[in-house]
């Protein structure tokens, strides 16, 4: 899919300094997507930083200098993994998380990326789908 100039937002990687910033965006993609995560925002602070010192790189998606969403990337692997994306509440319905995707796949000069979206998350398969993925296995896990 092709934006003109003007519709490609900035990608900008993010530092360590970011992580307050990065840990209240991820707090709100776990209450979208109704995760099991019980973590509170200081705890994705910590959590967050963990990954940014090791094997991922995160991204603001910005806007007229307003953040408009994240991603958080595992960098270490082939294809590389898109752990986490969002697209910032008040910022949706207006083709940002679409634009933000593309202009990152740019970014990150890669053809190929991997996700996971969580079952019964309908509104983020639809989303993920429409950017062109495709179903490729259904990872389980046994809870005694």
């Amino acid at each position: 899919m092709e934006f003109s100039e003007a519709e490609i937002m900035n990608v900008i990687k993010c530092a360590l300094k970011d992580v307050g910033t990065l840990a209240i965006l991820n707090k709100q993609l776990i209450e979208d997507e109704k995760s099991d995560n019980p973590m509170n925002v200081k705890e994705l602070e910590e959590r967050m930083k963990s990954f940014l010192t090791t094997d991922y790189q995160a991204y603001f998606f910005e806007v007229d200098d307003s953040i408009v969403g994240y991603a958080l990337v595992k960098t270490t692997c082939t294809p590389l993994y898109l752990r986490q994306f969002l697209i910032d509440r008040k910022y949706r319905k207006k083709h940002y998380g679409t634009n933000a995707f593309h202009s990152l796949m740019r970014y990150l000069g890669v053809e190929d990326i991997d996700i996971e979206v969580l079952p019964w998350n309908e509104a983020g398969k639809c989303f993920w789908e429409s950017c062109g993925f495709r179903e490729i296995s259904r990872y389980m896990r046994y809870s005694g």
